[in-house]
């Protein structure tokens, strides 16, 4: 069971209206390493991974939805005042005609969401290497987007995404060793 506490995960303020960097956004909300792609990934995973596993997957495959929802509140806020002509300028008139300000899971290129961006091999270790890739290209991507912006408040919470990912990553390879340790004592014993 879940206990929702209406308020985000990290405090996400923009300085003004800027739909090109909406755009950019877009690849962190519905992109093949964006936050719904992780959290369906880890949480689809959970069902054939050994038990020692299962809470970390579902720890950090819930909190990427926390994520997700943090992304959705910044695309929001960058493009609730935005005219359709800014809309347009900034790469998201295609957008704007199927959708209107509405959010919709696809990428920064508008290509939609898919389920071939989760990956589940069904062997642990296989799967538990995809995710940490899965977490520092979304660093990466996160770096990318800061890189891109000049607004000091939204990459405040840009970076707070950037180290969570990192944090993931880490907390991924320690998994990954210790189902690497216990595979090796099978074999030896």
């Amino acid at each position: 069971m879940w206990y929702y506490e209406k308020k985000l995960q990290y405090p996400v303020r923009v300085r003004e209206c800027n739909p090109t960097l909406a755009k950019y956004l877009i690849e962190q909300y519905g992109g093949a390493d964006g936050e719904l792609s992780a959290a369906l990934r880890y949480l689809n995973q959970r069902y054939s991974i050994p038990d020692k596993v299962v809470g970390l997957l579902n720890d950090i495959g819930t909190e990427e939805f926390a994520h997700l929802e943090m992304i959705a509140t910044m695309i929001y806020k960058l493009t609730k005042d935005a005219t359709p002509e800014q809309l347009k300028e900034a790469g998201l008139g295609d957008h704007y005609v199927a959708h209107d300000h509405a959010l919709f899971y696809h990428d920064a290129a508008g290509n939609p969401w898919t389920a071939t961006y989760i990956q589940g091999k069904g062997d642990p270790i296989a799967d538990i290497y995809e995710d940490i890739a899965a977490e520092e290209k979304a660093r990466a991507t996160y770096q990318w987007i800061i890189n891109m912006s000049d607004d000091p408040e939204l990459n405040d919470s840009l970076k707070f995404l950037r180290e969570r990912e990192i944090v993931h990553s880490q907390r991924f390879r320690e998994a990954a060793q210790m189902l690497i340790d216990e595979k090796d004592k099978k074999r030896f014993f």
